[in-house]
């Protein structure tokens, strides 16, 4: 992998963070029902990890010599709670995944730095799926 194949593929992450960062936001205004204030809660304490995955990223693409995406991923429509809860998931898998993969690319690369913050992050995107699971374990349909 060379540098701009790293610094693309950082980009893509950092698409993918400010989407959360969105699909958060717009989650917790739309929640509804009788856990409306916790759901709310739950998205919105999300968007702080997020954010700073963001700033990683983007300082990182730029230390790289690249220059930083403004272009957000596209949020998942949902209409319920359920289908937040599992479009969260879902989002926080696919993170999990590819910061794995970015880690095992940064190790090619060289950059052992970049390899141990991507593997902080996988911890963290671990953590996020691990909770949005639990919370939809025995959800109602």
């Amino acid at each position: 992998m060379n540098k701009q194949q790293l610094i693309d593929k950082l980009n893509e992450d950092l698409a993918g963070e400010f989407g959360a960062i969105i699909q958060y936001i717009t989650y917790a205004a739309k929640a509804t029902g009788p856990f409306r204030p916790q759901m709310a809660q739950f998205f919105l304490t999300e968007v702080a990890d997020e954010q700073i995955h963001a700033q990683f990223l983007a300082n990182k693409i730029v230390a790289l010599g690249g220059e930083p995406t403004t272009t957000p991923r596209p949020v998942p429509v949902a209409k319920s709670n359920r289908e937040m809860l599992e479009a969260v998931l879902a989002a926080e898998k696919q993170a999990g995944k590819d910061y794995t993969e970015r880690a095992q690319q940064a190790e090619a690369y060289g950059d052992k730095g970049l390899v141990v913050s991507l593997e902080d992050m996988v911890r963290d995107e671990s953590g996020h799926s691990e909770e949005t699971e639990r919370m939809l374990r025995d959800w109602p349909l």
